[in-house]
């Protein structure tokens, strides 16, 4: 592979998140370029390579795999398959970068970290949280001594639900809101708070709005304790009308801040016609909306596939690693233990041949 030069990127997937790593590459083209798109649906992988002009389009993975120049390959496909990807990936010599949630299973966590690690290639987990420029200032600010002594952070994500249908699958998501979103403010606190060891999980979940669609839980709340007293409290939602809401709160001895990832970056607007798109998730545009501008930059999309191409070429180190996936991981039993049981899980808690992370809630170990 090219040790110099752009980046070359594949991307397996072609629906939003496929979509989203697309655009992001384009808006900061400077060090990594997508030259091929591999998507089992027909025509679905074309349309993107069209609209993002990729040069090669594939419907199986692991042919796109043979192509010599590809160096990095971003996996944007269901959960479930995650882990089997990453390994094919790996042993063709490619740097991986896996979309969040790692995996289904602590199992796959460790199997794709020992197998990208003797072949030698870099285990990168896209959580863009840690990109997101509010979110980013505020971590350096804490990390500067504003806040004093930090005892909480919260992270809430909330909307009206997933885009593609095999979310509400939970064969192939292996939860519902907890595991799609619960995982991002999992990242975020550890991270947030300096990777401190977590000491305890307690998490209630439940199904008001779309018990049609699925059998996952669409609202839950978690909170994570952590060995030196800070505390994190997750708050995620599929039964949010109204579009998407991403904010953080940091709490301190010595202060406090508030960071709303979008509304900071909105346009207040009232039609009485709608209008083409105002924010992800929205379903109307009718009445009052929030429009967003530079919706994937504030998001940190673009700042994190640039990151991922320079860790490909040694500039920089990675700051998000299939170890951070993992332990999100092993959090993501421990919440779904915790609302199975109806209290309190103490950490670590490793069971073994865990099918989905949700069975966990629907039938508890005793």
């Amino acid at each position: 592979m090219a040790n110099k030069g752009k980046v070359k990127v594949g991307i397996i997937g072609s629906q939003f998140e496929a979509t989203i790593h697309a655009e992001s590459f384009q808006i900061l083209p400077h060090e990594a370029e997508v030259v091929a798109v591999a998507s089992p649906t027909p025509g679905h992988a074309a349309d993107l390579a069209k609209k993002y002009n990729i040069p090669n389009v594939y419907t199986d993975y692991r042919e796109m795999l043979k192509q010599p120049e590809i160096e990095m390959v971003t996996i944007t496909a269901p959960n479930r398959l995650h882990c089997q990807m990453t390994v094919d990936i790996a042993n063709a010599g490619k740097h991986v970068v896996c979309e969040k949630p790692l995996c289904m299973t602590l199992e796959e966590a460790d199997l794709m970290i020992e197998t990208c690690q003797k072949q030698g290639v870099l285990l990168m987990y896209a959580e863009e949280l840690f990109f997101a420029p509010k979110y980013v200032k505020v971590k350096e600010m804490a990390d500067q001594g504003a806040f004093g002594d930090l005892y909480l952070v919260k992270q809430s994500e909330k909307h009206f639900g997933p885009h593609g249908a095999w979310f509400w699958d939970v064969n192939q998501s292996g939860g519902g809101v907890f595991m799609d979103m619960g995982c991002h403010g999992i990242a975020f606190a550890y991270w947030f708070l300096g990777r401190p060891k977590l000491k305890r999980v307690t998490a209630r979940m439940s199904t008001h709005v779309h018990g049609n669609l699925t059998r996952g839980e669409d609202n839950s709340i978690c909170i994570l304790e952590f060995e030196n007293g800070a505390m994190g409290l997750i708050e995620d939602s599929w039964a949010k009308r109204g579009g998407m809401d991403d904010r953080m709160e940091v709490y301190g001895s010595e202060g406090v801040a508030y960071a709303n990832l979008l509304m900071g970056n909105a346009i207040p607007t009232f039609s009485e016609n709608g209008y083409g798109y105002a924010v992800e998730k929205a379903p109307t545009t009718k009445g009052w909306t929030y429009p967003v501008f530079d919706e994937l930059y504030n998001y940190g999309f673009p700042q994190e596939m640039v990151h991922f191409a320079r860790c490909v070429r040694g500039k920089e180190t990675c700051i998000v690693t299939g170890e951070d996936g993992r332990f999100v991981q092993e959090a993501l039993y421990a919440g779904y233990q915790s609302a199975g049981l109806g209290q309190s899980v103490e950490m670590p808690f490793k069971p073994q041949g865990v099918a989905r992370p949700i069975d966990l809630w629907f039938n508890p170990i005793k």
